[in-house]
C-alpha cells in the first residue's frame, strides 16, 4: 500500500517541490504525482501524510473523506494550503469544503489508471518494498515524461 500526495500548485514555488505545471493561474493542471510513501498493508495512508506534507508549497490540497482529520486542516493552515477535504458523515461539525475545487480530484483517480497501465504496479508484483517504490518512481518519470 502507498501514501500519494497530489496538489494544486501555488504560484511560483522556490523549492521547486510542486511537480505540477499549472498555466494561467493554477487553472489548467497535468495531475501529476508530487510525492509517495510506502505503508506496511494494514495501515491507514493518514499515517504517512505528516512526512508528504512537511516543507510542501501549494495552494490547495485535495483528498477524499478518509483524509478528514482536525490535525491536517490545522497543519495545512499554518502552511497557508487550503484543504479540499469532504468532511466525515459521521462528524458533529462539518468543515467546508470548496466543490468546484474537489471536482479536480478526477485527475488522481486519472492517475491512477495511468500507474495501473504498468502491470507491475497493478499486479503488486515487486519482491520487495525497494523495487516496488522503485517501480512506482520509474512509471511516474515516465507519464511525466510523455
Amino acid at each position: 500500500m502507498a501514501a500519494f500526495l497530489w496538489v494544486l500548485p501555488a504560484a511560483p514555488c522556490p523549492l521547486d517541490r510542486c511537480g505540477l505545471h499549472a498555466p494561467n493561474g493554477g487553472r489548467e493542471v497535468n495531475g501529476n504525482l508530487v510525492d509517495f510513501r510506502l505503508m506496511p498493508g494494514q495501515a491507514h495512508d493518514l499515517r504517512a501524510v505528516a512526512d508528504l506534507i512537511e516543507g510542501l508549497c501549494a495552494d490547495h490540497l485535495l483528498a477524499d473523506r478518509a483524509f478528514d482529520a482536525d490535525w491536517l486542516r490545522s497543519a495545512l493552515d499554518e502552511q497557508e494550503i487550503t484543504p479540499v477535504i469532504p468532511p466525515k458523515s459521521n462528524r458533529r461539525f462539518p468543515a467546508s469544503f470548496d466543490k468546484e475545487t474537489y471536482k479536480w480530484r478526477h485527475l488522481i483517480e486519472n492517475y491512477f489508471g495511468k500507474l495501473k497501465e504498468y502491470r507491475g504496479i497493478a499486479m503488486r508484483s515487486c519482491k520487495t518494498d525497494q523495487s516496488f517504490a522503485a517501480f512506482i518512481s520509474l512509471a511516474a518519470t515516465i507519464i511525466q515524461l510523455r
